[in-house]
């Protein structure tokens, strides 16, 4: 599976393009601002439905305008099919496979797996713990479809629990039943949450040492753990012994949604002891462990978003991770990088198809395996 080509109308800085890719890789070049980013968050949103860095769809509408489209054309071993993402502002954002509507957004999940990694990625390791449920989630959902529903009923419940506690603090009364009536629509959801995760969990960890033993050439060792209260005591247990803490605190402090995912480095965290280029080969060995794991659960080979990751890595580092990228096991590439001649020296130096792109102000011309094009 692959994305052959790509239409662009209205969406961020573009105001129409028609790009072709490689099968194999595609690197976009040129100078910060001109639009690189934004080709692989176009992807982005043809495989999951969203924009890997902004949670309003409407800001990605093109400046002076009030729509947006997104049309790719994906090819898999027999056929091509047609995806087609559309917003208009004050309107409900439309999601169409082969001139079909779905029902639900949500359905499309899992159809076109894709792996990013990016700067932002960053948060990861700095901020806090709901940037690393998000992690796990977009790993999981992207093969599990339980998996994404009992994330959602979940959620929806935790959100009316919330609201009751709340409006039991503001007019002082309390009633533990109906409280009781959205803790059981959360029991099973959250244990199997909590299952799904402990098995990737255990999983990945191999997967994500062997590639940073890779990139770090065996430097340091690196660990993942999973924390969750569940692993000692069922849901409803801590419902139970955390009521009078959730009244005071006015909302649900303890659950599946407390979990956390522990990064270390030689038994410390990551986020104290690990320079910037030990945490930037943390995050992309952990995302080409992500990329493996997808692929080893769902029988497709994700494609891979590989944003300006290069910055703070050597000649050395870039090609080491290009040629790791380009072996069979992999499927789809596509790169963004501020430097350009770097770039067409270490894909030259590989024997796989590839395309270069360069854009500048809205332009964007190509080298098919050396020779010159015009989009």
């Amino acid at each position: 599976m692959y994305l052959k080509k790509l239409n662009l109308s209205n969406f961020k800085n573009y105001n129409e393009i028609d790009v072709e890719f490689s099968p194999r890789i595609n690197c976009f070049v040129g100078d910060n601002g001109v639009g690189k980013t934004n080709i692989l968050d176009a992807i982005h949103y043809l495989s999951l439905t969203k924009s890997y860095f902004v949670n309003v769809d409407s800001v990605n509408i093109r400046h002076g305008n009030d729509f947006f489209i997104i049309k790719g054309t994906f090819h898999d071993s027999v056929e091509d099919e047609e995806i087609i993402c559309g917003l208009q502002r004050s309107k409900r954002k439309s999601f169409r496979r082969n001139g079909k509507e779905y029902s639900r957004i949500s359905d499309h999940i899992g159809r076109y797996p894709v792996v990013m990694i990016s700067p932002a990625d960053s948060s990861i390791i700095t901020d806090g713990s709901e940037e690393r449920r998000k992690f796990m989630n977009n790993v999981i959902s992207q093969f599990n479809r339980d998996y994404l529903n009992d994330i959602i009923s979940y959620n929806k419940a935790l959100k009316q629990r919330n609201r009751l506690l709340k409006d039991y603090a503001a007019d002082g009364r309390f009633d533990r039943q109906m409280l009781d009536l959205w803790e059981q629509q959360m029991l099973n959801p959250g244990r199997n949450i909590y299952n799904s995760r402990s098995g990737f969990v255990e999983e990945i960890i191999p997967l994500f040492q062997q590639y940073y033993n890779h990139i770090s050439e065996d430097r340091e060792k690196v660990r993942l753990k999973y924390k969750s209260q569940l692993s000692k005591r069922s849901m409803k247990d801590l419902f139970d012994m955390n009521i009078d803490k959730d009244r005071i605190m006015r909302y649900t402090t303890s659950g599946i949604h407390r979990d956390d995912l522990i990064l270390e480095m030689d038994e410390f965290p990551i986020k104290e002891i690990g320079s910037q280029g030990q945490q930037k080969s943390y995050l992309v060995a952990l995302k080409l462990a992500k990329f493996e794991y997808i692929r080893n659960k769902g029988g497709l080979k994700p494609i891979l978003l590989m944003d300006d990751i290069f910055d703070k890595f050597d000649g050395k580092r870039v090609a080491q991770i290009i040629e790791l990228v380009s072996e069979n096991r992999f499927g789809q590439i596509f790169i963004t990088d501020t430097h350009g001649e770097r770039m067409k020296s270490v894909l030259s130096e590989i024997n796989i198809d590839y395309r270069l792109f360069k854009i500048d102000n809205g332009v964007i011309e190509f080298v098919v395996n050396g020779e010159a094009k015009t989009s």
